[in-house]
């Protein structure tokens, strides 16, 4: 797929990966329809990123684990910008919680965030995709879906979670749509993150460092620019799949 010219939503991109991957689509020619759920400073922060990229977007805000603000998202959208080619799933909920420690509502936002949300935006984008009969989408996941950290149990589930579903929606939206999925690394650090928990994500890498933002966004470009890739999940997390 050409970016130039076409339309990419990306959910949580009043920030960090989200933010660098808006500005980027831009820098193609992509116009962008800026997500956010509560960081509204952000969103316009991104959104004057994008128009100094020499593109141009609007800003969409809702709940994502509320079915009827992604209702209303998408009806806003495509009143505003007409049709949908693009569609990157990047917001999620990152909580550590052990197997004594999860309680039904670390539970419910894990899967909601990281699992519901991206099921239902990518069933809403799709039918906006059928209309011109081509589109992307790109998940963001997480090695920890495969691997299963005890320490955030139910995180780890429900990455495992989107994992099928970046399987599944690629089986039922071929052959127009393919659907394909990130799994970062160390690259942008949680805030609570400490010193120690940082160099012990790093030194479980085989690479031995911190990965970038820019590592993220080249993938998610190239499986938008790919067309011949779909159910597929790239690992951009310097060999930690595999210690």
């Amino acid at each position: 797929m050409d970016i130039a010219g076409k339309v990419a939503l990306i959910t949580g991109s009043s920030k960090r990966i989200g933010r660098e991957t808006a500005i980027e689509l831009a820098r193609r020619g992509a116009r962008v329809a800026v997500h956010y759920r509560s960081d509204e400073t952000g969103a316009h922060e991104t959104l004057r990123l994008i128009q100094a990229a020499g593109s141009s977007g609007e800003m969409f805000r809702a709940e994502l684990t509320n079915a009827g603000e992604i209702e209303v998202m998408f009806a806003q959208l495509a009143a505003k910008m007409g049709r949908l080619d693009i569609l990157v799933n990047n917001a999620s909920a990152f909580d550590p919680a052990s197997f004594d420690a999860t309680t039904p509502e670390l539970w419910d936002v894990q899967m909601n965030s990281n699992a519901k949300a991206p099921f239902f935006i990518a069933q809403h984008a799709a039918r906006l995709m059928q209309r011109q009969e081509i589109g992307k989408i790109v998940n963001l996941v997480d090695v920890a879906g495969d691997t299963i950290w005890p320490g955030y149990l139910a995180y780890s589930i429900s990455k495992a979670a989107l994992i099928a579903i970046n399987r599944g929606l690629a089986k039922v939206l071929a052959p127009k749509i393919q659907v394909n999925g990130v799994a970062p690394g160390p690259v942008l650090f949680p805030e609570h993150y400490t010193q120690d928990q940082k160099h012990l994500a790093i030194d479980r890498t085989l690479l031995k460092r911190a990965g970038s933002a820019r590592d993220i966004v080249n993938a998610i470009v190239f499986l938008i620019e790919n067309d011949y890739i779909t159910g597929e999940v790239i690992h951009v997390d310097g060999g930690r799949h595999i210690m």
